[in-house]
């Protein structure tokens, strides 16, 4: 089986990168691609990989913000659709997304209702996580009146600034994918004192390793 594993930065993966060097499996073989941050960097990187291999499944690992403050810093999520959240244009104070102005239809391929919806077909063991939904965007929110639009249009439960590229891409490439997300802070008004970014790479990292120890254990069985 070949994995690719992909993150924005190579520390949101770097214990899993340190995990790698002492993984040694006949049929799993693991690959890791730092993409960079942003849907640009994802997709370009992403796709320039996409178009010379033909990996059996493709995990995204990320830290992300969310929107609920009941949510415990370190929650680790599995995102089930996508949603991007500033492409679109400004009509006087209302922002309106490509559907909203008719310029993509809500099933396009691979659209499905306007969001990018993981079915997860073909994930094997699949962590048993929350799964929630995701908004992406090309600047992180810190405002009060952003954040409430984000809500009001697509109710997203996080926040990130590459995963509706890598659900796009997957999607037509019709690959197996699931996305890891470990909350680093609360979507609000910017106070980094409040983050909890090592807490959330620690979470993350604990769950991916988990998971590809399920697989070995799996093939091995």
């Amino acid at each position: 089986m070949k994995i690719l594993v992909i993150a924005a930065t190579p520390f949101e993966m770097q214990p899993f990168s340190d995990y790698l060097s002492g993984f040694n499996h006949p049929d799993i073989q693991i690959t890791t691609l730092v993409h960079g941050i942003g849907m640009m960097h994802t997709a370009y990187h992403l796709g320039r990989y996409l178009a010379a291999n033909r990996p059996d499944l493709v995990i995204q690992a990320g830290i992300a913000g969310c929107f609920d403050h009941s949510w415990e810093m370190g929650k680790t999520v599995i995102i089930d659709r996508e949603q991007l959240g500033d492409l679109g244009v400004e009509d006087d104070q209302a922002f309106k997304d490509l559907f909203e102005t008719n310029l993509w239809q809500p099933d396009q391929p691979p659209f499905t209702n306007k969001q990018l919806v993981n079915l997860f077909e073909g994930v094997p063991h699949l962590p048993a996580l929350e799964r929630v939904s995701g908004v992406t965007i090309n600047t992180v929110s810190g405002s009060e009146r952003t954040r409430q639009q984000l809500v009001d249009k697509y109710d997203p439960a996080v926040e990130s600034m590459e995963g509706a590229a890598f659900h796009y891409a997957c999607l037509l490439e019709r690959i197996p994918f699931f996305q890891l997300r470990s909350i680093s802070n609360y979507v609000e008004v910017r106070d980094k004192s409040r983050w909890k970014i090592p807490l959330a790479i620690q979470q993350l990292n604990e769950n991916l390793i988990t998971y590809i120890e399920h697989l070995r254990q799996g093939s091995a069985s």
